[in-house]
């Protein structure tokens, strides 16, 4: 019954999700292309084929989700891998990395009849979910048809918990239907458990964003990034990562103290959503800075204090090639960005107060003071403004951050042992098994 009253409101609603796409598409105007899609209305997989289904929500599941794409691919050669995102930043990511490896397409909508006939299409084996995206439609309709789901690198925060504690009878068959939840730390498990998860299906495996690999190919880009931001000066580079709207001002404004001292400092100003490009860089020029976007291909000269980052795939790039770097998503409440990667560079970290979706990394750089926690603009530029007048401060601060990311691999391989025996109870046969 509680299913059946969220599906009926969800039909309700449907109008206002179509508003909802169609004035994202304002900006963005992927959101009004493959509308079939969502409804379940894809392209269709051969019978024959066995599938693992992997679904990352959005562009920073779908990066945490690449590594886990590339492992099973490795370890199931056999096997057709279906990704699916909801966002098109997401599908960018998925075209961008993997390209024609994977059959790609958006996840439908959590409507019994899209997802009947997104399964009917896909026929998928196994089902891994990033971290979160709980949808009791989703979760029934795979378990009426068999198909194990693993809720990958899970993570709950208390606030979230209180939300899903709210619809209890929802959240409990969402539970039931799930295979194994393996979850970021204990603490989250434990959320899950008293939420109404079978105890024997809970595995703390750690956070697969520690796994992250920094190739030789990715550090010579990083190289080449910092050689022509700097052009052979000893210019400092700061740089701002995954911004939403209302923190631009706030760290512009701290940008405008950190030139009182540092007066060449080049801010590498990042918005999250790529609809906002134009926005920011609006707002840098409204307050009287040279902005130099990094799509027109152009380095910035001398006289261009910010060097705008509007493409997509080259943050991590970017973390290599600055001296200290704030993520944010921390300055309002959306619980913060990934701060393993500025970490695994040995970049210093800077972030605001609202960390929820990363409390338990936050609480490993803090202790290891690898990372400065700013509630303002000024916080912000004083900690800037300090650390880049200490070279070595500034790389000691790093290299403890760095410390933090390699200290807590190995949740790959964990999360790969919980995923393993799922995929050899399939009954058919000749299902190769690790």
């Amino acid at each position: 019954m509680p299913r059946l009253i969220y599906t009926i409101l969800f039909y309700l609603l449907l109008p206002l999700v179509a508003v909802r796409l169609l004035w994202r598409a304002r900006r963005a105007p992927a959101y009004a292309q493959r509308w079939g899609e969502r409804f379940g209305l894809g392209p269709s997989l051969t019978s024959a084929e066995q599938v693992i289904w992997v679904h990352a929500v959005s562009v920073g599941e779908t990066l945490a989700a690449l590594p886990l794409i590339r492992a099973l691919q490795r370890d199931y050669p056999e096997a057709r891998l279906v990704v699916t995102t909801m966002t098109p930043t997401g599908s960018e990511r998925v075209r961008a990395a993997c390209g024609d490896s994977v059959h790609h397409v958006y996840a439908p909508y959590d409507l019994p009849g899209a997802v009947s006939r997104f399964l009917d299409r896909t026929h998928p084996d196994l089902a891994v979910i990033m971290e979160t995206e709980l949808w009791p439609n989703v979760l029934s309709g795979c378990a009426r048809r068999g198909v194990p789901v693993v809720l990958a690198n899970a993570r709950l925060s208390a606030r979230s918990a209180a939300g899903y504690r709210r619809l209890a009878p929802l959240t409990r068959g969402m539970l039931a239907d799930l295979s194994a939840v393996a979850a970021q730390t204990p603490a989250d498990g434990r959320r899950f458990v008293e939420l109404g998860l079978p105890p024997e299906r809970l595995v703390t495996t750690g956070n697969i964003k520690f796994d992250l690999e920094i190739d030789a190919a990715r550090r010579q880009r990083a190289a080449e990034l910092a050689r022509q931001w700097r052009d052979g000066s000893e210019r400092p580079v700061w740089l701002v990562a995954s911004t939403h709207r209302g923190e631009d001002a706030i760290l512009l404004d701290a940008f405008a103290r950190v030139l009182e001292y540092h007066p060449r400092t080049l801010l590498v100003l990042v918005p999250r959503h790529p609809e906002r490009f134009g926005e920011v860089a609006a707002l840098a020029e409204s307050r009287g800075y040279c902005v130099t976007r990094r799509s027109e291909g152009t380095a910035p000269d001398e006289r261009c204090q910010i060097l705008l980052g509007d493409t997509m795939g080259e943050l991590l790039d970017f973390f290599g090639a600055c001296d200290l770097a704030f993520v944010a998503g921390s300055l309002v409440e959306v619980g913060g960005h990934n701060l393993i990667e500025p970490a695994a560079w040995g970049v210093p970290v800077l972030s605001g107060p609202s960390l929820f979706n990363f409390t338990e990394v936050a609480r490993l750089l803090v202790e290891a003071d690898g990372l400065a926690i700013c509630d303002d603009s000024e916080q912000i530029a004083a900690v800037v403004v300090r650390l880049l007048a200490d070279e070595e401060g500034r790389r000691a601060m790093g290299e403890r951050a760095r410390t933090v990311a390699e200290a807590n691999r190995g949740a790959m391989a964990r999360l790969l042992e919980v995923i393993a025996p799922m995929w050899a109870q399939s009954p058919e046969p000749g299902r190769a098994r690790r």
